[in-house]
């Protein structure tokens, strides 16, 4: 409790109390200032990093006190589209119980960012098991090129062992020829959700969310070159390095992988 004992909290005068709720607002405000999205779940770990420890009774009625809630993400439309010829290959996430090391499965996806004359399109690939971004590719057009993008990026970078599973929808792009031959090539396992199941890829739908409502909606993009500018900056400094993830013990996806899943 920042700058008053528990003890003193309770017997105080009300303008001490009040003095330290504001503090907390004050922080709770430069948080969310860098991640809106956070909840109170989220804040506590977030808070305690660099000051004293704080019940989530505490920050929940002080952000119930000041209106400090989290930005909820607006809805998604899809941008792929899964009427084509192309093979399609069995969704083999069922067969993992636990993912224990990097690089054992891979998630793909795109979506899209709005600007002032049209649409920019992103393209991702998580590594699963520390929901860390290892690839992405950004275009003003929906195609092959923009997937492959992200693939070779992650492939250089992260050198994945024979037998990584590669898991997308069953979108056009990534059920290309042109796609299917580099995962082939790299002698990846590919996988695909069912038709119309966004569950059978939920990091990656929570990714997508995540980057929406904690950068896109916030960043109001206008132009081409702000998306290629800002985006890069949030994905690889805010999202990779810093942002806490339930799902990961409240570490960031660096710091998952740097401590071997253990905080």
């Amino acid at each position: 409790m920042t700058g008053l004992s528990r003890s003193a909290y309770y017997k105080d005068p009300v303008g001490k109390r009040q003095k330290a709720d504001v503090e907390l607002k004050d922080r709770i405000d430069a948080i969310h200032v860098e991640f809106p999205g956070y909840g109170y779940r989220r804040l506590k770990p977030a808070l305690e990093a660099d000051g004293p420890a704080v019940n989530w009774k505490r920050i929940r009625r002080v952000m119930r006190q000041y209106g400090l809630f989290p930005i909820l993400p607006r809805a998604f439309r899809p941008t792929t589209d899964s009427r084509h010829g192309f093979a399609r290959y069995e969704n083999l996430l069922p067969e993992l119980e636990d993912i224990k090391t990097p690089n054992t499965v891979w998630g793909s996806d795109i979506t899209y960012i709005r600007i002032v004359n049209g649409f920019v399109f992103l393209a991702v690939i998580l590594d699963l098991y520390s929901r860390r971004v290892v690839g992405w590719s950004i275009s003003r057009r929906i195609d092959a090129r923009l997937v492959l993008g992200a693939l070779e990026q992650a492939v250089r970078e992260r050198r994945p062992p024979p037998g990584c599973i590669h898991h997308s929808d069953q979108g056009v792009q990534y059920a290309c020829g042109d796609y299917v031959d580099v995962l082939l090539e790299h002698k990846f396992r590919p996988s695909m959700s069912r038709k119309g199941n966004p569950y059978d890829n939920a990091a990656l739908e929570s990714f997508m969310k995540t980057l929406k409502y904690e950068e896109v909606y916030l960043g109001d993009y206008e132009t081409y070159e702000d998306v290629v500018e800002r985006l890069p900056k949030f994905i690889e400094a805010v999202y990779n390095k810093k942002r806490l993830h339930s799902s990961l013990g409240y570490m960031s996806p660096e710091d998952f992988e740097r401590n071997g899943g253990r905080k």
